[in-house]
């Protein structure tokens, strides 16, 4: 799993999305940096992001209902935390990557690991 909050800054490539006036609070924005499909949260006004593949059947997470930090796949049910990826509740029992979030002069970039 790919943990943000313990990865080396160094080793990550920032990539520039958005401006940060298309992600509103309790808003979500959809991308896709080469062949990662990424969901972006706004909640309480901090920007998450995660991949939006579930890892229990490779359906996308994205579009399932928030419960606080939860976000609930709606194909299955499964449950992983935005702000790191963990799953929370099965049928899903491997973590999805979450990926680091800034915003420079409005602008939200999302960084991914350099291959």
């Amino acid at each position: 799993m790919f943990n943000y909050t313990a990865f080396d800054e160094s080793k990550i490539e920032y990539f520039e999305i958005a401006p940060a006036s298309e992600l509103p609070n309790g808003g979500r924005l959809f991308v896709d940096i080469g062949d990662k499909p990424i969901v972006v949260f706004n909640i309480a006004g901090q920007l998450y992001a995660i991949s939006d593949v579930c890892s229990h059947d490779d359906g996308p997470v994205g579009e399932g209902d928030l419960e606080g930090f939860n976000v609930i796949c709606p194909r299955h049910g499964a449950e992983f935390d935005v702000r790191t990826g963990r799953v929370m509740k099965m049928p899903a029992v491997v973590d999805i990557p979450a990926y680091p979030v800034q915003v420079r002069d409005e602008i939200v970039f999302i960084g991914i690991p350099k291959e």
